[in-house]
């Protein structure tokens, strides 16, 4: 057996029967390669989740084809042990045959409820370890050490030294390696018995990417204090007043370590320091730690971060983690792009957008269906959100929980912001990661899925319109199990005085769920006329106005667990001519169509085919859109506005970002 999936895909024969119903209370079958190879095999997986949701999908969508006599592969998944399927309705057990898989089957050697708190994507790798060393019967500790090792190559009571340590922590937070809480508590424990780390903050900075960083941040100026023109580090060190306790002095000149401490200041995970009393050559690997007052260092960074990104798009064998990973580096290059370079360095960033948005969309084509039935616990797509919102809740039922939809915001311009609200509140933490937008990138569409906490295809009735935002937003909340009155929603914010803008949708003393819209950058960009640069320039300014960081201070005061996000991004695009195709179109976008019919669309789709048919996933019935691929927009030929509702990295991975306040 070369993967465990095999052990599942080995049950799974097209045809054999119309309807199987699986027992998987570890959310295996969604895990995305498992789901994508079913998808490939023809198998429609349908999640048993809500029993209402269920029934419209399961008899709108498979009861009539099997009424015509047709067949079709489902698949409904449930959340449930083997044992509890029979709770099911009568219809579906007599009608579908039952499966059941668990971790404990695939690695029944190892502690499963260890295994079980590992992210989906590290199975593959610890499969792999088990074949080629089979483990006997482990208990807790034992399987915690076998998957940091095999899994993660920590061999935790092998690191001897401060480079190894710093070399074991900067692979992990670098490379953006979940790894779960009980593991780092165990590579904790092994390090404060090894003895030589018992100053190190490493309850804070093993788990916490963001403190782990702030640590590095801090201790750069003193590296940098005691380094000679010579780049030798001498021993004599000042006081800095480090918040973080540790070695004043990390080892960030050896060569296992600056090769990472280069790329973090030039992907913005760290930021560059004043030291003019240092002076290196122009190639020192230290220069891109200082920050000068001349334009050439945003030039430097621009070139470094050039070379970055085009060495590193994903291929069409790359996870969504790959995607989503690649889109922070594309944003920060974006972010100082459209702040003004070289007319060299735009044609090359256009030329490799251009090549990256190809095999993005061609991405999208084989992998956007398996992303949605993902579970919610790192929120892979924005309906995921809510869902993550009330496990927020549930690890801290008298906090409240805050979400706010910048409309339209795209990752190149929350990184534009970013740093504004960094320095209008030094308190504030932001643990930033992104997320997938439904597509077609249109508000009505995508930000509905955001307060629905669903797929579009159960909002059918309003899929043009953002009116009902509000009801689905609190139907999600009474489903979860909160009253109507404990939840709000507004929206039409972005100027004005925050606490009278929130009077009606937030009662202090009530109120347990929030979601806010924030529509400003939405606005900008329907009036745009000066491009993506213009887009930055604007909503940089917006944000120096300080209503956005306001907004988060005063949920963070009320003690709200205080998310945002957005329903979707936007690009800098081209016209390609507009369809004539008088009223067929119910939806006439710069950068989608939406048609009634499959033949509608194609008549359409014939005189423009650089557009794409976009399968209807997850939308529903009689909802065909046509989006534009690349820059292109359904507009005046060669008129260039700022749009969305199409497919790009820019529209359809969007900022998805967590509020906290910093406790030192």
């Amino acid at each position: 057996m070369s993967s465990w999936r095999d052990a599942i895909l080995n049950d799974f024969v097209p045809h054999v029967s119309k309807l199987t119903l699986v027992a998987d209370p570890d959310a295996l079958l969604t895990e995305e390669k498992l789901a994508l190879e079913l998808r490939n095999r023809g198998f429609d997986l349908i999640e048993f989740d809500d029993p209402v949701e269920f029934r419209y999908a399961y008899e709108s969508k498979y009861r009539a084809i099997w009424d015509r006599g047709e067949h079709t592969d489902l698949v409904v998944i449930l959340r449930l042990r083997d044992s509890e399927l029979d709770a099911l309705p009568y219809d579906l057990l007599r009608a579908g045959r039952k499966l059941a898989f668990d971790l404990g089957g695939l690695f029944p050697n190892l502690s499963y409820p260890v295994v079980e708190k590992l992210d989906r994507s590290f199975l593959d790798a610890l499969f792999d370890a088990q074949k080629k060393s089979p483990p006997e019967r482990m208990g807790d500790n034992a399987t915690k050490d076998f998957i940091l090792r095999h899994v993660f190559g920590i061999a935790a009571e092998l690191i001897g030294n401060e480079v190894e340590l710093l070399r074991v922590l900067l692979r992990l937070h670098y490379n953006k390696l979940d790894i779960p809480e009980l593991l780092c508590a165990r590579l904790i424990q092994v390090l404060n018995a090894h003895g030589d780390f018992q100053n190190w903050p490493l309850i804070e900075i093993v788990p916490d990417e963001e403190a782990f960083f702030l640590f590095l941040q801090e201790r750069w100026p003193v590296f940098l204090g005691s380094v000679t023109s010579d780049d030798l580090v001498c021993e004599e060190t000042s006081e800095y007043g480090l918040k973080y306790p540790g070695p004043d002095v990390l080892p960030f000149g050896h060569e296992d370590i600056r090769v990472y401490i280069d790329n973090l200041f030039v992907e913005g995970k760290l930021k560059p320091v004043r030291h003019p009393e240092i002076s290196v050559e122009a190639h020192s690997w230290i220069r891109s730690g200082l920050a000068e007052t001349s334009a050439a260092d945003d030039d430097i960074r621009i070139s470094r971060l050039l070379e970055l990104v085009e060495k590193a798009v994903p291929t069409a064998e790359a996870r969504y983690s790959d995607w989503l990973a690649f889109a922070m580096k594309w944003a920060e290059l974006g972010a100082l792009v459209h702040a003004g370079c070289r007319e060299s360095e735009q044609a090359r960033f256009r030329q490799i957008g251009g090549t990256l948005n190809d095999a993005f969309a061609e991405w999208l084509n084989g992998h956007y269906a398996s992303l949605i039935n993902l579970p919610p616990t790192n929120p892979v797509m924005l309906h995921h959100i809510p869902r993550r919102l009330v496990r927020e809740l549930e690890d801290k039922p008298s906090a409240r929980v805050a979400l706010i939809v910048v409309d339209g915001l795209s990752l190149d311009q929350w990184v534009t912001i970013r740093q504004i609200l960094r320095e209008q509140d030094r308190s504030l933490v932001m643990r930033e990661s992104a997320t997938f937008a439904w597509i077609p990138t249109l508000t009505s569409v995508s930000r509905q899925a955001i307060f629905a906490g669903k797929p579009p295809i159960f909002y059918p009735s309003s899929i043009n319109t953002t009116n009902n935002e509000g009801n689905l937003w609190r139907q999600f909340w009474e489903g979860a199990g909160l009253s109507r009155l404990d939840v709000g929603y507004q929206r039409g914010l972005g100027d004005g005085d925050v606490a009278d803008a929130l009077e009606a949708a937030l009662n202090p003393g009530r109120t347990k769920a929030i979601g806010l819209v924030v529509d400003k950058v939405d606005k900008i960009m329907h009036g745009m006329q000066l491009g993506a640069a213009g887009m930055h320039n604007q909503i940089k300014q917006w944000c120096k106005e300080g209503f956005l960081s306001t907004l988060i201070g005063h949920l963070l005061k009320n003690d709200c667990l205080v998310w945002l996000t957005s329903d979707h991004g936007n690009i800098e695009c081209r016209g390609i001519g507009r369809p004539s195709e008088g009223v067929i179109a119910e939806t006439r976008g710069e950068r989608a169509r939406v048609y009634p019919t499959a033949e509608l669309r194609a008549s359409v789709a014939k005189s423009f085919t650089s557009a794409r048919e976009w399968e209807p996933v997850g939308l529903p019935s009689g909802y065909y859109p046509l989006v534009a691929d690349g820059s292109d927009a359904f507009i005046k030929e060669d008129e260039v506005t700022v749009g969305h509702g199409g497919i790009s990295l820019e529209e359809v991975i969007v900022p998805l970002v967590k509020f906290e306040r910093r406790a030192r």
